[in-house]
């Protein structure tokens, strides 16, 4: 399969009911086992998910770090991180000190796959989280064709506490890139994709945006790969966050959705 037709959006997206169907985690017992994927709040005005991968580190979508409007990076003290949010609650809450994007990664690139490919962001947070039932979860490799995958997230309709899309699946890899059919919407960009080959949930991918694929609504993850790696080389080595200049925005349609 290819991509066909284009982006339908680069904006805040969050996994809607598809293969497996949707479960709104409502109450703590719930989301037990769920608490390491949280909310970030971006500047009072959006949101997106990410989830722990490490007590003081999140991974998300690079997207997530710029301000749409002006494509300008978004100050990192404007950035905090709501471990399990739900109902008005996080499980823990904590600042941003630093965050790194994918280093070929630009906000103002046209709306196609090479920018999904590089939509990747790993933040630094002020303060681990060390918490008996928060469990940052291991990533994995990317998964084969075929293979069955879930997505957790929030969205601009459910904001409130995350929901777990029932099993989707690859329905193609191509070059750093996942098409899966888990359908998406506004909400959940950087929202965490789990394996749960050998029966332990590990993120092999990241949400970054959906599109038409063939006449049908998909979503596209962008693969982990050795860019994990880099960035937490580049997290530990440099005292400030080091994106690409955004410059001057060539509109996207990428948009915030306000929570």
């Amino acid at each position: 399969m290819r991509i066909l037709l284009f982006l339908i959006t680069l904006g805040f997206a969050t996994g809607a009911a598809a293969d497996g169907g949707l479960f709104s985690m409502q109450s703590r017992e719930d989301g037990r086992n769920w608490e390491a994927v949280g909310r970030l709040e971006l500047a009072g005005k959006a949101f997106c998910t990410g989830a722990l991968i490490a007590p003081d580190l999140v991974l998300t979508a690079a997207h997530c770090l710029y301000d749409p409007t002006t494509g300008a990076e978004i100050p990192v003290e404007d950035i905090q991180f709501l471990a399990g949010w739900r109902n008005g609650r996080a499980a823990a809450y904590r600042r941003v000190r630093r965050a790194k994007t994918h280093p070929d990664y630009a906000f103002d690139d046209p709306a196609r796959a090479d920018r999904v490919r590089n939509d990747i962001a790993l933040i630094k947070l002020q303060l681990p989280i060390r918490n008996t039932t928060i469990t940052p979860f291991a990533t994995g490799p990317h998964p084969p064709r075929g293979a069955e995958v879930s997505v957790v997230s929030y969205a601009y309709d459910r904001s409130e506490a995350p929901s777990l899309q029932g099993m989707c699946s690859v329905l193609d890899r191509q070059t750093r890139m996942l098409v899966l059919s888990c359908r998406v919407d506004f909400g959940s960009s950087g929202s965490p994709v789990f394996s749960f080959a050998g029966g332990e949930p590990r993120i092999v991918s990241v949400i970054s945006a959906k599109a038409e694929a063939e006449g049908r609504e998909v979503s596209l993850g962008t693969e982990l790969d050795e860019t994990l790696t880099l960035l937490r080389a580049e997290l530990e080595t440099n005292a400030v966050r080091n994106t690409l200049d955004a410059g001057t925005r060539r509109e996207t349609g990428a948009k915030f959705i306000r929570p």
